[in-house]
C-alpha cells in the first residue's frame, strides 16, 4: 500500500458523502486516490467499517466477487476479479424490497453463491475447485444490486471500484440447500424475469468456468493478503448474466431451477 492512513481515511470519507448526500463524484480526490491494488483494498475496508459504524450490530457477513464473467470484463474494460464485502444492513432475504431512493441505479446480477462450513486458511498449495468443495455447506440463489458512487462505473477503472466495495448496493439472497451433490456447477441454467415475462438466461458456466473456482480465487487471494476465509462466511461468485439495469416498480426473478429462486422488488 502507498498510501498513508490519513489518505485512506480521506478516500472512504468520500465515499461516504457521496452515499450519504446521493451526489455521485467523477473521482475520488486527487490526493487519496488509489494507485495500487493494496490502495484499493484499504480504502475499501475503512468505507465498509464506516458503512456498519452507521448501524447498531451491523456486521461483515462475507464476500462478493465482481467481474467473473467475461460479459462484465469487458462492459468495465477489466480482465481479472476483484472482491467486495458483504455488509448485513445490505444483505436481505428474499423476497424482497428495495426503494429506488436507497442508490443511484440498479443494475441486475443474478449470481449462485456458497455458505461455508469451515475455514479454508492459507494453504502450502493454491486451492482449486475439487479442494475447496468440501468447505461448501451450503448453495444459495442470490441477485446483487449493483450501485457505484460514481459519475460513470464503467470507465472509472478497477482500483475505483475496489475502493467502492466492489460496486455493491444491495445483496438478496434465496433460501439455502444443503443437498446440492448432484449440482453441476459447471453449467447449472439460470433465467431471469421482470415483471413475469421472461428477459434473460443465463449459465454458471459464465463465472469462471465454474462457481467453484470463483470461490478457489477468493481462497488464494485472499491469503495473499493474510486474511482466511472463515466457517459461516457467504461468498457470492458473479454474475451469470449479462449486467442490465431494472426500472422504478419491477419486479425481478432469479430462477436457479433445483437451488430455487430469488425475488426483488424496486419501489
Amino acid at each position: 500500500m502507498s498510501m498513508t492512513p490519513t489518505a485512506v481515511e480521506r478516500a472512504a470519507a468520500a465515499l461516504m458523502a457521496a452515499r450519504r448526500d446521493r451526489v455521485r463524484i467523477d473521482a475520488l480526490p486527487a490526493d487519496c486516490r488509489p494507485v495500487s491494488e493494496a490502495d484499493g483494498y484499504a480504502v475499501q475496508m475503512a468505507y465498509g467499517d464506516a458503512m456498519l459504524a452507521q448501524e447498531a450490530g451491523a456486521r461483515r457477513v462475507g464476500y462478493k466477487i465482481g467481474c467473473t464473467n467475461e460479459t462484465a470484463q469487458a462492459q468495465l474494460g477489466l480482465s481479472a476479479p476483484f472482491r467486495g464485502l458483504l455488509l448485513s444492513p445490505y444483505v436481505l432475504a428474499s423476497p424482497a424490497e428495495i426503494s429506488c431512493e436507497a442508490g443511484f441505479m440498479r443494475m441486475i446480477e443474478a449470481e449462485m453463491a456458497f455458505r461455508l462450513g469451515e475455514d479454508l486458511p492459507a494453504a502450502a498449495t493454491p486451492y482449486d475447485a475439487a479442494s475447496v468443495r468440501p468447505a461448501v455447506a451450503a448453495v444459495l440463489p442470490a441477485i446483487e444490486v449493483v450501485d457505484s458512487r460514481y459519475t460513470d462505473w464503467t470507465t472509472i477503472g478497477a482500483l475505483h471500484l475496489i475502493a467502492d466495495n466492489g460496486s455493491t448496493g444491495f445483496w438478496v439472497c434465496g433460501a439455502e440447500i444443503t443437498d446440492f451433490a448432484a449440482v453441476e456447477f459447471s453449467d447449472h441454467p439460470v433465467r431471469v424475469f421482470r415483471n413475469g415475462k421472461a428477459a434473460e438466461t443465463g449459465n454458471t458456466h459464465n463465472v469462471l468456468g465454474n462457481p467453484l473456482n470463483v470461490l478457489a480465487w477468493l481462497a488464494n487471494h485472499l491469503a495473499s493478503y493474510g486474511l482466511p476465509l472463515r466457517q459461516g462466511d457467504l461468498i457470492t461468485t458473479g454474475t451469470t448474466i449479462a449486467v442490465n439495469p431494472a426500472e422504478r416498480g419491477d419486479r425481478v426473478v432469479a430462477d436457479f431451477g433445483p437451488i430455487g429462486e430469488v425475488d426483488v422488488r424496486f419501489t
